[in-house]
């Protein structure tokens, strides 16, 4: 016997490399160092800073791979991939600068492989980080036929100084919300629940999403903010705080980027909850307090700034195609969302 006969084809892994090199390079920065292929990624850190700190992030998709598997189609759970990094990292002020990625599968698919990392590789250009490396592991035996799983990791830098830990939020701020696009990458447990007990077909067109399927709406990948909080920070905008909005929603991640004794006051009536929520909401018989829990709601990240600065927030992010509304204000408290009585 040899390595084929038990499942595993090298040959086939060395030309789906080969098939790949032209999607990893194009994310390259000039601080990538060393080609292609090797062992390890070299990057070396930008000039400028006087106290460098390295912050690194970490996750995967989740359970919105399994909608990629039924509609085999793979091109933007890339895109989400790194985005749940991306967005993470960014929260304390850093610039992501390399991205690295993980793929295993029961049986190479060139094909299927290929449109996963492009999606990698725009994600990467969209958020301005370099893909530096990767492994892709062949298990026979250990996923279904056709399935994957896919993890990332995440390095991005920051001046010391001006690294956010909570410590620059101020009773008063207001909290300005980026619009999400959908559902992101949370949640997708209770999606594919709601699809599967109440008999819809990721094929079925309601009415509420204007001609598209629940695949289409729910494949929408993760929005990458990286590019505009960075240049609005640049731009000499004040931000106190950061917070992704993942897993637990607004209750679990807005409070993470308060300092001690601190909460946030929400104003439930301060953005308009996009159709896709409403048609989950409804279609599984959801409580409010569960949606709220369990998904954006339509916010996918939050800044914090100076009341002073409300309108120039929301008029920057605007200016960069980003919905942006004032949904509450830090109050004094325990580390809470108040307010969330829906």
């Amino acid at each position: 016997m040899d390595y084929r006969e038990a499942g595993v084809d090298v040959e086939a892994g060395r030309a789906f490399v080969e098939q790949i090199r032209s999607l990893v390079q194009s994310t390259y920065r000039p601080e990538v160092m060393g080609g292609f292929g090797g062992f390890s990624g070299g990057f070396a850190l930008p000039g400028g800073y006087k106290e460098p700190v390295l912050v690194s992030g970490t996750d995967g998709v989740g359970t919105k791979l399994k909608l990629a598997f039924t509609l085999n189609n793979h091109r933007t759970v890339g895109i989400d991939l790194v985005a749940m990094c991306v967005n993470d990292v960014l929260t304390v002020g850093a610039e992501p600068l390399f991205f690295l990625d993980y793929v295993a599968t029961g049986k190479l698919n060139q094909e299927q492989l290929t449109q996963v990392v492009a999606g990698i590789s725009r994600g990467c250009q969209i958020a301005g980080c370099a893909l530096l490396g990767g492994e892709t592991a062949e298990m026979p035996g250990f996923y279904q036929a056709g399935e994957y799983d896919l993890a990332g990791f995440c390095v991005g830098i920051v001046e010391k100084s001006q690294m956010l830990n909570g410590s620059q939020v101020q009773v008063g701020d207001v909290a300005i919300g980026l619009a999400s696009d959908g559902v992101h990458s949370n949640g997708f447990s209770l999606v594919r629940k709601i699809i599967d007990t109440c008999e819809y077909s990721w094929s079925d067109r309601p009415q509420i999403f204007a001609g598209k399927t629940l695949g289409e709406v729910f494949l929408t990948p993760t929005r990458i903010y990286v590019k505009p909080v960075l240049a609005a920070l640049k731009a000499g905008l004040d931000i106190h705080g950061m917070a992704h909005i993942t897993g637990g929603g607004l209750p679990e991640n807005l409070p993470r980027c308060l300092g001690e004794n601190q909460s946030i006051q929400i104003d439930l009536d301060g953005w308009v909850i996009p159709p896709v929520f409403e048609w989950l909401a409804a279609a599984g018989s959801v409580a409010p307090t569960a949606m709220f829990n369990t998904f954006n709601m339509g916010i996918g990240f939050v800044v914090l700034v100076p009341p002073n600065q409300v309108e120039q927030a929301i008029a920057w992010f605007n200016s960069h195609d980003i919905a942006a509304y004032a949904i509450g204000e830090v109050i004094s408290g325990t580390g809470t969302l108040e307010g969330l009585s829906v």
